[in-house]
């Protein structure tokens, strides 16, 4: 289980930045669907041969700026209590400001690894500027270019030296379902319907839930581990519904899973932090069942289903090869067939298919519909396999791989899923030279 790193600071100070630059040498893993360029502050980094998670909370802070201060402050303390490590960003340009104290003030208190990181330091006068941070009382502060990346090295050093080893999660051989959501969308109310009894407190306040918990599932047939993902901690100001923490939460519960139960309010639709969550999950190469919860609220006609899933397909491009099971925990309306559906989905998740039915079935296929000829050159596919990985990945073998654009391997994915159903699971397509 991966680690979590959160960007923190004001403001322009360059977060975005810095997060792309430690990104980007994963940037092909961490998006590997072509065309979704969703929201992006949310990515793996290595170094060292050590992976973490990156969480740039810059992206979610929206609004004017008086909003500003006070949605840092929470992303702050959210990210105190869920990162590993906590790097706090300035900007030598502007020098120590009001809003960085109080950011300060909130890490000094903090018994977790925390960086300060002066951003904009590119020349020598910069660098005797950069001297005042020492105001913050944070200890020593690592000045850094996000834009041409010099100083990085030496916070990333520090940075994975002090992260915690992470301790295996015992019994892996169970299948893990993540029941991730915005809060308040009902997600312990269907974990509560599940197991038939309250262990779950459920209350109208978002955000009750204290941490993910697992929970053993053994009723019909069925064994796995339901891990509830959710909301934020009680506090005595339960903080506003922000967009951000449930992406935050939902990062360690995705990112350890084998199928996402993503549950939606029905009443609300699949908004902004909904679709954030599901390309999370896809992102990361999950199974996806999507659940429509309070269906029971809805006014319907003979359409509405339709329209409603319809709906949710659009926003889902190109990646719509997902269940979406309406229920209602309230009466327990098609729970079963929500669990019936995500085992389902962790078994395509986890189909090996004979390299030689896989050429019977998708060898003719190719030769009727060739990949176009680029620049007077043909493709030849000769030869194709699934890789040994844990989630379903093919590599076509050929002459001149580099000569295969999207929208073919676009095809080769639909086709497969046509012939061996892969229902609710990305499927990656590669390229290999013969």
């Amino acid at each position: 289980m991966s680690n979590i790193v959160a960007i923190v600071g004001r403001p322009n100070v360059g977060k975005s930045t810095f997060f792309n630059r430690l990104i980007q040498r994963r940037e092909a893993i961490v998006d590997a669907v072509s065309g979704v360029t969703r929201d992006r502050h949310y990515g793996k980094s290595d170094w060292n041969g050590k992976e973490f998670s990156l969480i740039d909370t810059g992206g979610y802070v929206l609004g004017s700026d008086d909003i500003f201060e006070a949605e840092i402050d929470k992303q702050v303390e959210l990210a105190i209590d869920e990162a590993d490590a906590i790097i706090f960003m300035v900007d030598v340009e502007s020098g120590v400001t009001g809003m960085d104290e109080d950011v300060a003030k909130l890490l000094r208190k903090v018994n977790k690894p925390v960086f300060l990181v002066v951003n904009k330091v590119d020349n020598a006068k910069r660098e005797e500027d950069a001297v005042e941070f020492y105001a913050l009382g944070l200890g020593n502060y690592y000045s850094v270019a996000s834009i041409n990346g010099s100083g990085t090295g030496d916070l990333l050093d520090a940075l994975v030296e002090a992260l915690p080893e992470k301790e295996t999660v015992v019994n892996e051989a169970l299948p893990r379902f993540a029941v991730v959501g915005r809060p308040n969308a009902g997600k312990s109310s269907f974990i509560n319907a599940l197991i038939g009894e309250d262990r779950y407190i459920v209350t109208d306040i978002a955000g009750t839930t204290r941490d993910s918990i697992d929970t053993k599932y053994n009723q019909f047939g069925f064994e796995f581990n339901l891990v509830d993902t959710a909301g934020i901690r009680r506090k005595s100001k339960v903080k506003d519904d922000l967009e951000f923490y449930s992406v935050m939460r939902s990062v360690r519960a995705i990112e350890h899973c084998d199928v996402c139960l993503l549950v939606l309010d029905a009443t609300r639709g699949f908004d902004g932090q909904d679709q954030n969550i599901f390309w999370l999950a896809e992102r990361n190469r999950k199974g996806i069942v999507v659940l429509v919860n309070k269906w029971d609220l809805v006014e319907k006609d003979h359409k509405t289903t339709l329209e409603f899933e319809k709906a949710i397909r659009k926003q889902m491009e190109p990646f719509t090869d997902v269940p979406i099971i309406f229920i209602s925990t309230l009466t327990k309306q098609r729970i079963f067939k929500a669990i019936e559906t995500a085992v389902a989905v962790y078994n395509n998740r986890t189909k090996k298919i004979k390299t030689s039915k896989l050429n019977e079935v998708m060898l003719p296929i190719i030769e009727s519909y060739p990949p176009p000829a680029n620049k007077a050159k043909y493709v030849k596919i000769k030869y194709v396999m699934q890789l040994p990985t844990a989630q379903p990945q093919f590599a076509f073998f050929c002459n001149l791989p580099q000569y295969v654009k999207e929208p073919y391997k676009r095809f080769l994915e639909n086709k497969l899923r046509e012939h061996f159903d892969f229902t609710g699971v990305p499927v990656s397509v590669y390229m290999r030279k013969k």
